[in-house]
């Protein structure tokens, strides 16, 4: 009866130790930080505080040509595809951390034939009989069959195994935030380039008619002087400022073609295509109103897929310090098997199945030359860059997003005088002209007006451009529609629309 308690005991014993250690998970750095934040935005949001917006940002143009190429080009990036390459090798590293937990099942199978005598050995150490080592002894053939099942399972005492599974799961997470980053960097892209394009066809119709009202100035003044009513020197004026429109005109088209090239780059789209599609949408879109309210920073940083992606930076170099440390204390293993061998010779068969449990095996580190506490330290100098980055990006997130902001007002309050400008130089202009037909203003007169039209203009046209670029700007910074899992405010809708 003792015998049998006893047998009990040492079988049920490499399955209490589990239980016993499971509890002992070593200190680890904390995974959450705070970083500091402003109470409120000192300028106003247009998407009216609502982050769920963002993710119809495009949308709200009503612009399908552009929508259309976001797609394209994130389609094409491959800066999304490595990403997303990422992303499964993130997966991958996950599984592994999370099997290293579970014990591992291995079979194995085997066969042999040999033959193997069984007697007839003792005369050769050279004391047998002479007559017995000229004998003939005939050896049978046997055939050995093996299957079984082995074990192997490292008991996760000290929160080792865990920790490497906490950060591969973070690591994942910001492999995913990161694809997400990744899109609406492209989203952003392709939206400059093709306002950008816009924009370079507006400025060509402008250049386009300042290039026609300066070649007829200077064909009606070469028709002038040779009648002999304008003296040369002003009919070499007009053709000089003729040739300097026509100049400026021919490096409009390079500058939009260049630009065109750019988004046939982006999308994947072939030039013809892109083309035609560019020529037969409108050239001028207005942007949403800017709506004046207060929002809390922290809610809308919370939703950029990079400080997300930082603050898994943080949890996961919090797990991998926990798991250097777990290196440096004893770690428990336990082996078992199972199996069924079976002989045959000559007719005879026999089967005999086997089974064990264990080694139960403890390694305890003794002397390491200090490898062990410099992986410690290494980890935990990893995590305090961590910490910094994540600190880093916030403040970096939150002047992103004010610039933004500043730059968005900016240009609406600006975009009004502007329009100004340009009506009233170009009602200067229209008398100028009318007074210089009628010869009561001199052609100096007439070009100084012109250039200044000009110049009001291709100012305009460059601060269209500048809100369009602070728009998309703010779109980046407020994390293009994307929120964390988990949010109240997800939207599994295209990060891009």
């Amino acid at each position: 009866m003792r015998n049998s308690r006893l047998r009990a005991l040492c079988f049920a014993l490499p399955f209490a130790l589990p239980l016993a250690f499971s509890a002992c998970t070593l200190p680890r750095p904390p995974e959450k930080v705070t970083a500091p934040t402003p109470t409120q935005w000192s300028t106003p949001l247009p998407h009216g505080g609502s982050l769920p917006v963002l993710a119809d940002w495009w949308r709200q143009l009503d612009d399908p040509l552009l929508v259309e190429l976001i797609d394209a080009a994130q389609a094409a990036s491959p800066t999304v595809a490595s990403a997303a390459a990422r992303i499964a090798e993130a997966r991958a590293s996950r599984v592994a951390a999370g099997a290293a937990l579970a014990p591992n099942l291995t079979a194995n199978a085997s066969a042999t034939r040999s033959n193997s005598p069984t007697s007839g050995f003792g005369g050769l150490g050279g004391t047998g009989s002479t007559g017995s080592s000229s004998a003939s002894t005939s050896i049978p053939a046997i055939t050995t069959l093996q299957a079984g099942l082995q074990s192997n399972w490292e008991i996760d005492l000290f929160g080792g195994l865990r920790a490497t599974r906490d950060a591969s799961q973070a690591r994942l997470d910001s492999a995913g935030a990161k694809w997400h980053e990744a899109r609406v960097s492209v989203a952003a892209e392709t939206a400059n380039a093709y306002f950008g394009e816009r924009a370079c066809r507006r400025q060509l119709a402008v250049a386009t008619a300042d290039t026609q009202s300066r070649a007829e100035t200077a064909r009606l003044n070469d028709l002038s002087a040779r009648a002999g009513f304008t003296a040369p020197a002003d009919a070499a004026l007009a053709r000089a400022g003729a040739s300097d429109a026509s100049a400026k005109l021919t490096q409009q088209r390079a500058q939009c073609a260049l630009l065109q090239q750019s988004l046939v780059q982006l999308t994947g789209i072939d030039a013809p295509t892109l083309q035609a599609r560019l020529d037969a949408a409108p050239v001028d879109r207005a942007l949403p109103v800017v709506h004046a309210i207060a929002s809390v920073p922290a809610e809308a940083l919370a939703q950029r897929p990079d400080v997300y992606a930082a603050e898994l930076g943080v949890a996961a170099a919090s797990a991998e310090a926990g798991s250097a440390l777990a290196q440096r204390f004893p770690r428990l293993t336990l082996q078992g098997s199972i199996g069924r061998l079976q002989f045959r010779t000559s007719g005879f068969r026999d089967t005999v199945d086997t089974w064990s449990i264990g080694p139960v095996a403890l390694s305890v580190p003794i002397f390491d030359g200090g490898a062990l506490a410099a992986n410690v330290d290494a980890a935990r100098a990893r995590y305090d860059e961590a910490v910094a980055l994540y600190r880093g990006n916030v403040r970096q997130a939150v002047r992103e997003v004010e610039e933004a902001l500043i730059s968005l007002q900016s240009t609406d309050q600006r975009a009004g005088d502007a329009d100004t400008a340009v009506q009233n130089y170009q009602a200067s202009f229209d008398a100028t002209s009318a007074r210089y037909q009628s010869g009561l203003a001199s052609l100096f007169e007439l070009e100084d007006s012109r250039r200044t039209l000009f110049a009001a203009q291709t100012a305009r046209v460059s601060l269209q451009r500048e809100r369009a670029e602070a728009w998309v700007a703010l779109y980046r910074t407020t994390g293009g529609g994307w929120a964390r899992p988990g949010s109240e405010t997800t939207n599994t809708s295209s990060i891009a629309k």
